[in-house]
């Protein structure tokens, strides 16, 4: 039992820290589960997991969600630019391609160390665009084309969002509030096909979900806390610094 709460804990931090930083959650969660070889992960604490970020992300930005006379046109462009990636993620999961990508370390090397690069490139540059009123329906189809690349182990996609959005040259600050909403659609479409591939299977809400939600809720809240002061101040090198010493690691292993 002990054993069991320690790893939900590790997946927890895991999870609520690298879902909202630009260094890809899918990614660290994998090679959690490869490296450590842990019992207590399954399709219910994964969907846990995500539940938990899901409940923080909305809890953070309930002020904006719930001002809808005055957010409507923000939020319908989310809503919007949150289609891409919903037909592609039924796409790939529907067709069984995510079990290609899932698990795979050479994959992962690759992208976490390509992508990275690309973030470093698109955040080079001191643009300072806001979202108002400058975010249009054409800009947040891009951007939702590119978090279409999420879907890919290690990419990231808080990461490549903050990307996109910095090469149409939003500022720091509000590429990342782009992130942050767009994440609440995409984390519950994930979560819906979690949900639904674990219907097929016996399970109970026990002391390890309520445990993961709960856990990955606070590490969540504090994350995007941390994240939106840290980026008032501070570029992005430090993110691309780890994905680079991530990679390299990664690297070591697979290729040794």
């Amino acid at each position: 039992m002990l054993s069991n709460i320690i790893e939900i804990i590790i997946l927890s931090i895991v999870q609520g820290t690298s879902e909202f930083l630009p260094i890809s959650s899918s990614a660290h969660l994998n090679i959690v589960e490869i490296v450590f070889e842990f019992n207590s992960n399954s399709l219910m604490i994964d969907v846990s997991l995500h539940l938990g970020s899901l409940l923080a992300i909305i809890f953070y930005f309930k002020k904006e969600l719930l001002d809808l006379k005055n957010n409507q046109r923000l939020l319908s462009l989310i809503i919007v630019g949150s289609i891409p990636i919903v037909i592609a993620g039924y796409i790939v999961s529907s067709t069984g391609l995510i079990n290609l990508l899932e698990n795979n370390l050479k994959i992962i090397a690759w992208t976490t160390l390509i992508f990275g690069i690309i973030l470093y490139i698109a955040d080079k540059n001191r643009f300072n665009k806001k979202i108002s009123p400058n975010l249009n329906l054409k800009i947040i189809l891009y951007i939702g084309l590119f978090q279409i690349l999420a879907l890919i182990p290690g990419v990231s996609r808080a990461g490549i969002t903050i990307t996109a959005a910095r090469i149409f040259r939003f500022n720091r600050f509000d590429s990342s509030k782009i992130s942050f909403l767009l994440a609440i659609p995409a984390i519950a479409g994930a979560s819906v096909l979690q949900l639904k591939n674990a219907i097929g299977q016996s399970f109970e809400i026990n002391y390890l979900i309520l445990i993961s939600i709960t856990l990955s809720f606070l590490f969540s809240y504090f994350t995007i806390k941390f994240f939106l002061k840290y980026i008032n101040k501070f570029s992005l090198n430090i993110f691309v610094i780890y994905r680079i010493i991530i990679s390299i690691i990664l690297f070591i292993i697979i290729y040794t």
